[in-house]
């Protein structure tokens, strides 16, 4: 059995391995960047080590790092987590060349699923039907766009290495093609470390519905039935459930026993999970693609089969057998998870960091909530900026959604605005609660939602405990965010009672006014020069922050007349990074 795991991860999945750790008396090592330092992870482990400077490249991303934590703690294994370098094969070998176990599949495997041609190549042999794509040799913006145009428009440029929506981009149109390559790639980049991009045929208003799998190296492998997924803004999942509406026995029986069989073609081994199109007007699926991980919606999973998911990777980890048979495990009731982020769906859905002056988690029957924060954490630039996950499970779907939206309710933040109030909207909606949704049903609805939180000033804070209004999106925004020191992610003396500005002006005032960083972040790409037209719509200032691309877009027809940034530096909130000229009229 493992002995000492150290974790390669932070916040709640952090927390959530240390809890299985306890169970099992296996002593935890945490791992943190400067940023983290104070982070409950950190102060939840055995021991912990520091990593490096919050930037996640020369933290949490460095495998050096990372193994160099192991051997001096001694840890004789590693449990990845998921993002960062969960699904890394360097990273896996690296592990297997130091003698410590990697908590997953073997870096072969890694490889073979995380090559979208060879990946496609597998399950399809394994007779599972694939969505028309390539993963083009030549990866250069004219290569890629050769790529694109031979499986066809419209299409989607994923990123090959990873998930979660970062690095994926839709093109319906030459026009916009080289911006969204490059933009994916970026991400891709940022969130991954590895920019490849893949290419897929566009399926239009399919459901997205993957299924859980988990082998061991005793020949045996099973699913964990079904989580629908469809509920997605710009490709990031934000509400997940099990069972879906969408499948009967008969088309589950289909779907999860090609799941079984695309893993038993990868030689599969641990957790993962198997992620397909499906079509609605024909009960058609495709496969997409597999993640070789632990799933940040794994909790659904667990509370409607009632097994611990980690405690099974730590166990199939350490070389033995599954603890259950296919035949015992069963889906009882129904559970859904909302992902609860410090974003402000008032303005384009942008990250937020701040303290969390107040945090007081939600409790009740059949409410789970899995975080890596406390009151007074910070949310920093540096990471994603999930704050918490919230799952609620009953013995009927009304009933947990009913369970779920009265947790959200209850959910008490101050101190940064989240998305609480939006995801209650979405569960009111009677498309959602009828089921009657598809994978751009979140993005086709979330204008209307975020006026209606506007319209009734509501805040983007929990319901029961209600802050400053919402704004509406298309007024100049008067309250100062909180200021904060993006080398360290933490709040300066101002950032508790930023005064509302008076000498101050619109956030994309284009011809009246000037383009201001809505939060810490880096410059991108300075599309403009001092001189230059630019035309409403137009991205002139692209910023990354919280592995997010943020455009800042002119409002209207505008003359720039002073450009205050350049590509590569930190910018502060607030800081005015292009000042247009004054209308003459």
């Amino acid at each position: 059995m493992i002995k000492r795991l150290l974790i390669a991860n932070r916040g709640e999945i952090a927390i959530r391995i240390i809890r299985a750790c306890r169970e099992l008396a296996i002593e935890s090592i945490a791992v943190h960047s400067d940023a983290d330092a104070q982070a409950p992870h950190v102060a939840a482990a055995d021991r912990a080590v520091a990593i490096g400077p919050p930037p996640a490249i020369a933290s949490y991303l460095s495998i050096a790092r990372i193994i160099e934590a192991a051997r001096t703690t001694r840890a004789d294994a590693i449990h990845p987590g998921y993002g960062f370098l969960s699904e890394n094969t360097a990273f896996a070998r690296a592990c297997t060349d130091a003698g410590i176990t990697f908590v997953g599949p073997p870096a072969e495997v890694i490889a073979r699923m995380g090559s979208k041609i060879e990946a496609r190549r597998l399950v399809s042999a394994a007779g599972v039907p694939v969505v028309p794509g390539e993963t083009p040799e030549d990866q250069t913006d004219a290569g890629v766009q050769q790529a694109v145009d031979r499986v066809g428009l419209p299409a989607l440029i994923k990123a090959s290495a990873g998930g979660g929506g970062k690095g994926m981009r839709q093109v319906r149109e030459r026009a916009g093609m080289l911006d969204a390559i490059q933009s994916a790639r970026r991400e891709a980049t940022a969130a991954f470390g590895d920019g490849t991009l893949y290419i897929e045929k566009l399926v239009e208003t399919p459901r997205h519905v993957e299924v859980q799998v988990f082998a061991d190296d005793h020949g045996h492998t099973v699913h964990l039935f079904e989580r629908e997924c469809s509920v997605q803004r710009r490709h990031q999942k934000v509400i997940e459930e099990s069972p879906s509406t969408m499948l009967t026995p008969a088309l589950r029986a289909r779907m999860t026993s090609a799941a079984v069989a695309a893993a038993q073609a990868a030689g599969y081994r641990n957790a993962g999970t198997v992620e397909f199109l499906l079509d609605p007007s024909s009960s058609n699926f495709y496969f997409l693609e597999m993640n070789t991980r632990l799933q940040v919606e794994h909790p659904v999973t667990e509370q409607v089969t009632g097994l611990d998911l980690v405690r099974a990777q730590l166990l199939v980890a350490a070389g033995e057998a599954l603890p259950w048979t296919q035949g015992a495990i069963a889906q009882r009731g129904h559970a859904i998870e909302a992902r609860v982020y410090a974003e402000d769906p008032a303005r384009e859905f942008i990250p937020q960091a701040g303290t969390l002056e107040r945090y007081r988690e939600p409790r009740g029957p059949g409410v789970r909530v899995d975080s890596g924060v406390v009151e007074g954490s910070e949310v920093t630039v540096f990471y994603d900026p999930m704050i918490a996950k919230v799952i609620a499970t009953a013995e009927s779907r009304p009933l947990a959604i009913n369970r779920l939206a009265a947790a959200l309710r209850a959910f008490d933040i101050s101190g940064v605005r989240t998305n609480v109030s939006f995801l209650v909207r979405i569960l009111e909606l009677d498309e959602f609660r009828t089921g009657a949704i598809d994978t751009a049903f979140l993005d086709r609805e979330s204008a209307k939602l975020v006026q209606s939180l506007s319209n009734q000033s509501l805040s983007n804070q929990s319901l029961d405990h209600p802050q400053s209004p919402i704004p509406n999106p298309q007024s100049p925004v008067t309250a100062a965010p909180s200021s904060f020191d993006p080398w360290t992610g933490t709040p300066t003396r101002a950032a508790k009672s930023a005064p509302t500005a008076k000498t101050r002006t619109r956030r994309t005032g284009a011809g009246e006014g000037s383009l201001v960083a809505p939060m810490p972040a880096t410059v991108i790409k300075v599309n403009a020069r001092p001189g230059d037209a630019v035309r409403k719509g137009d991205v002139v200032v692209l910023l990354e922050a919280m592995k997010m691309e943020l455009p800042l877009r002119a409002a209207a027809d505008a003359k720039v007349a002073a450009v205050n940034c350049r590509e590569g530096e930190l910018v502060q909130s607030e800081a005015v990074l292009v000042e247009f000229a004054k209308s003459e009229v």
